[in-house]
């Protein structure tokens, strides 16, 4: 047998991620405070505000702190003190969903399955196939 044969897992192997994702989702939704929306994306509310919600085609301004399951931070707006602008129908599928259901003013934690994140292909090697991501976000302004 050759090197990379056998039962080997290195730790972003889809099956141990979609294994772990698995068992968390199963788990976070029991926990208070958690919702879950007919997607499949699990988020909480860390500050709810009533004011104006971004539509689909929104572009927004945010602080966010991305993260794997693990911890591993992807992404800091918080400790940079620089907010993120982008357009929701650019960005994945479960960001953009819970985007919509948060006021100006808000924080939210969103807890994107990788079928509304990345999915089996993940990006660009810092997130892994089948990984789930977990986005602490403020929604400081809709800009249009």
């Amino acid at each position: 047998m050759g090197k990379g044969k056998g039962k080997k897992n290195n730790s972003g192997s889809s099956g141990q991620n979609r294994k772990k994702t698995e068992d968390f989702l199963l788990q976070n939704r029991n926990k208070t405070g958690i919702y879950e929306t007919s997607s499949g994306l699990q988020y909480e509310a860390i500050k709810d505000v009533d004011g104006p919600k971004p539509s689909s085609q929104s572009t927004v301004k945010v602080h966010q702190r991305a993260m794997l399951l693990g911890g591993k931070i992807l992404d800091d707006t918080y400790k940079d003190a620089t907010p993120l602008e982008f357009r929701l129908d650019e960005t994945i599928e479960g960001y953009s969903e819970g985007l919509q259901m948060m006021c100006v003013g808000s924080r939210y934690r969103f807890f994107i399955p990788p079928e509304l994140g990345w999915g089996k292909k993940g990006s660009g090697g810092r997130i892994g196939p089948y990984a789930l991501t977990i986005f602490d976000v403020a929604l400081l302004e809709i800009i249009d």
